[in-house]
């Protein structure tokens, strides 16, 4: 299953029905699961673990060295889940000792072509990333979230699950659980109402998260006063934990 023009280190560790294609070139201290199939003329190299049954098209460049200046060739890490598409021209960094070490990404992800994904970053599950989207270091993304064709995420900032991200955005600050934002830099626009009700969210859920959308954006209070209200009605709502964890956490701001 491996291509005679390939280029596999003896020292990768390949799984059961693995493919690699025509000039793909795998490193020393790659490790790729069981079932995951690599298109012809890409590059994994650094200390890359891919799981299980990934596709990965042609002229990605994962496990590459960070784009960071202060990187002084530390053994980083790139963690990739399983069942992850990864389309064409996709570039994924390893980790720097400036944060935890690795980049890390979970499983079910669908990435389009041209995505980065930079040193530091930690994506969730089940996420969208369009055409061109990209993730400045130690970016965070949670678990359903969708990055629309040519949005930008500054480094640090976190986009919370469920959320949706319009295309061509800039997010310059933390974007909560649920919330739609569009323009540059970012602005809100409601929830991720249609997200939400493909995922079996019900309509009371829904309704309650638009009532917690109201009180951060549109009571006019200010961020302590709104948390603490978002905290009394995730009480009666479990589906608004997740929001009101997330901004009581201290970030780069939240998008308002």
């Amino acid at each position: 299953m491996i291509h005679a023009s390939a280029i596999v280190h003896p020292g990768a560790k390949i799984g059961s029905g693995v493919e690699i294609g025509p000039y793909s070139i795998v490193g020393e201290h790659v490790e790729i699961g069981d079932g995951t199939w690599i298109g012809p003329h890409v590059v994994i190299d650094g200390r890359t673990r891919i799981g299980r049954g990934n596709r990965i098209f042609s002229f990605c460049s994962l496990g590459g060295i960070p784009q960071d200046k202060k990187y002084d060739g530390e053994p980083t890490l790139l963690d990739i889940g399983d069942r992850n598409t990864i389309r064409e021209c996709c570039t994924f960094s390893i980790g720097t000792s400036q944060d935890a070490g690795v980049t890390r990404i979970g499983s079910d992800n669908w990435i389009m072509a041209y995505v980065h994904i930079a040193h530091d970053c930690l994506v969730g599950d089940h996420t969208i990333f369009a055409n061109n989207a990209s993730l400045a270091g130690h970016a965070q993304v949670g678990d359903w979230a969708i990055l629309s064709g040519f949005s930008g995420v500054h480094q640090f900032v976190r986009v919370g699950a469920h959320s949706f991200c319009g295309a061509y955005a800039l997010l310059l600050q933390d974007l909560p659980p649920y919330v739609t934002v569009a323009g540059s830099p970012a602005a809100p626009h409601g929830i991720n109402s249609e997200g939400l009700r493909r995922r079996g969210f019900t309509p009371e859920a829904i309704g309650a998260i638009k009532k917690a959308y109201r009180v951060l954006y549109r009571s006019g209070l200010s961020l302590v006063d709104a948390r603490e209200k978002i905290d009394g009605l995730a009480a009666g709502h479990a589906e608004i934990r997740p929001l009101a964890d997330f901004i009581g956490v201290q970030g780069r701001g939240l998008v308002r």
